[in-house]
């Protein structure tokens, strides 16, 4: 058995709710082009649709996969015991890459929302954005229980410009023909590209799972935690976008300079630099978040002899994995220069290929351990549970389908992650020839164990 970790203290639903918050979401930031993909009647309606088809399966398979194993690592854990050792080292790489591309697109935002304090800040922003890596870092050396406290401040501080945005709106709600207006004159040829950025928006379900063993009571606060966060989520970004529709700010404009723009288009200055100032604060929040999920991927990975045995060392006063933290953060800094475009693409892409292992590990636990214990269980059978975990799997090749035929920038770095999605058969390859007995581990049996 893997030896248990010891931990001083513990995650409880308020900072796990606001964690994922950030780990998911970190506010409406990101979601502007949708209006100019398919205008505002169209964004709401695909605000309503792509979570039902998109974030649900994702929730409802990681609240049982988790109810099952609430144990560090999350979603790595599931996969091997449910296909073994090859495919959890896919999994496991597979995220890892992610994460790395995701991670490096936090401090480029936190430029992009800067700037409209600091003009100049772009002629810096690679030494600003490895002060802005390390920074977060520390704080997840720190440990899981003040990583949680901070997600909480800065949960509540990227709410607050957009309450304001809201609360201030005194436009009248337009009628059901102006909706239906902007999304047919928008045409249904950007549906895909408005499905990409809403999706990328949602993302994030899985990663929390990773520390399930610091958190207390973790089948009950998860279950909270989770419908806290996606209540929040959806309302936050149903009004946001709402309120900017009924601004009828050009959405080329919001699309070039952001949510801040609608300060300076409706007189109110004050209220740009306050939604400027709660992009500065989300990217922090969610750079944190994310890698305080992704830390505990490498650490189990290095137990069961995926990776290098230092990277399961845990820092002797905070617990945290602070090996792994820092080579997560080495590798961001590495990864600065990318543009964000770029990032994007990569990002949903290799995401989406660790999270359909999660989907067949999903299916193929019902099949085989059809008995085990599940706190939380999807009343479906097999055949239910198979047409639930297409849904997304449709969402997600419309979307990848449109970004690659609209656009001749997404076919490169769209290959690119083809590419690298490949590269874990490489890397289980390397593995198989360092430690050769460890192909011979069956399904659900630990790596971890003294003979290999």
């Amino acid at each position: 058995m893997r030896a248990e970790t010891k931990i001083y203290k513990k995650l409880s639903v308020l900072p796990l709710a606001s964690v994922i918050f950030l780990t998911v979401s970190g506010g409406p930031y990101g979601l502007e082009p949708v209006l100019y993909y398919v205008g505002g009647g169209g964004a709401l309606l695909l605000l309503v649709i792509t979570p039902i088809l998109w974030d649900i399966p994702t929730i409802l398979t990681v609240m049982e996969l988790n109810s099952m194993m609430p144990i560090t690592g999350g979603y790595y854990q599931w996969v091997k015991r449910a296909m073994g050792m090859r495919w959890a080292c896919y999994e496991g790489w597979w995220t890892w890459l992610y994460t790395f591309v995701d991670l490096a697109i936090y401090p480029q935002l936190f430029i992009l929302y800067a700037s409209l304090f600091f003009p100049q800040i772009a002629a810096y922003r690679i030494p600003i954005c490895l002060c802005f890596i390390w920074i977060c870092a520390g704080i997840n050396i720190l440990g899981i229980v003040p990583v949680g406290k901070i997600s909480m401040l800065l949960g509540a501080l990227v709410l607050i410009p957009f309450i304001v945005l809201i609360a201030v709106s005194n436009h009248p709600a337009p009628h059901l023909t102006h909706f239906a207006a902007s999304f047919k004159n928008t045409g249904s040829s950007l549906i895909g590209m408005g499905l990409f950025t809403i999706m990328w928006n949602f993302i994030g379900w899985d990663n929390v799972t990773t520390y399930a063993e610091e958190v207390k009571s973790p089948v009950k606060s998860y279950r909270k935690a989770v419908v806290i966060a996606f209540c929040t989520v959806f309302v936050l970004y149903f009004a946001t976008v709402l309120t900017t529709e009924q601004s009828h700010i050009s959405p080329t404009l919001l699309r070039d300079n952001g949510f801040a723009a609608i300060g300076p288009f409706t007189g109110r200055n004050w209220l740009g630099l306050l939604i400027s100032a709660g992009g500065m604060i989300s990217s922090i929040g969610l750079f944190s978040a994310v890698l305080l999920s992704v830390s505990r991927v490498p650490q189990v990975m290095s137990e069961d002899k995926l990776l290098p045995g230092k990277l399961h060392a845990l820092h002797p006063k905070y617990g945290s994995p602070h090996v792994s933290i820092i080579i997560c953060a080495i590798v961001v800094s590495c990864m600065t220069a990318w543009t964000f475009g770029e990032l994007l693409i990569i990002d949903i892409t290799i995401y989406f290929a660790g999270l359909a292992l999660e989907y067949i590990s999903l299916v193929k636990l019902r099949i085989k351990e059809p008995n085990a214990t599940r706190p939380f269980k999807i009343r479906l059978n097999t055949t239910g549970l198979c047409i639930m975990v297409a849904l997304p799997i449709i969402v997600y090749l419309t979307a990848l389908s449109d970004a690659i035929i609209k656009s001749k920038e997404a076919v490169k770095p769209a290959l690119f992650a083809f590419a690298l999605i490949l590269s874990a058969e490489v890397m289980w390859i390397i593995v198989k020839w360092k430690n050769p007995r460890i192909a011979d581990i069956k399904e659900g049996e630990n790596a971890a164990n003294p003979k290999y």
